[in-house]
């Protein structure tokens, strides 16, 4: 199915984290319902919630819309409240983003 509307621009990461999965305590993996949350829901949650920064702070150094932005950090918050009120695993994987330092320095679109 396509998706509508114009194409989501990469979003700029500073850090991709290295534990990817966080799972109850006693219950093996293969048994959890996973929530998969991308990379840039987790950098949108790490600038405002552990940063401190302002949504329009996060949104400029991610190179995307606040508006964008603020989509990604409902969505990542959304499925983390998920995964620990029902005791589901969450994994930190995939997505549409460029780490920062790359060619890549957010959404140039062309008229």
């Amino acid at each position: 199915m396509k998706e509508r509307g114009r194409p989501k621009c990469p979003r700029r990461v500073e850090l991709t984290p290295e534990v990817i999965y966080f799972k109850p305590r006693g219950v093996p993996l293969r048994e959890l319902e996973v929530v998969c949350i991308a990379i840039e829901e987790l950098e949108a949650l790490r600038l405002v919630d552990l940063e401190g920064l302002t949504q329009e702070e996060a949104s400029l150094k991610m190179g995307i819309s606040r508006r964008a932005f603020w989509e990604d950090l409902q969505s990542a918050r959304r499925k983390v409240t998920f995964a620990l009120t029902n005791g589901k695993a969450i994994e930190i994987s995939g997505g549409d983003y460029v780490t920062v330092g790359e060619e890549n320095k957010g959404c140039r679109r062309s008229a």
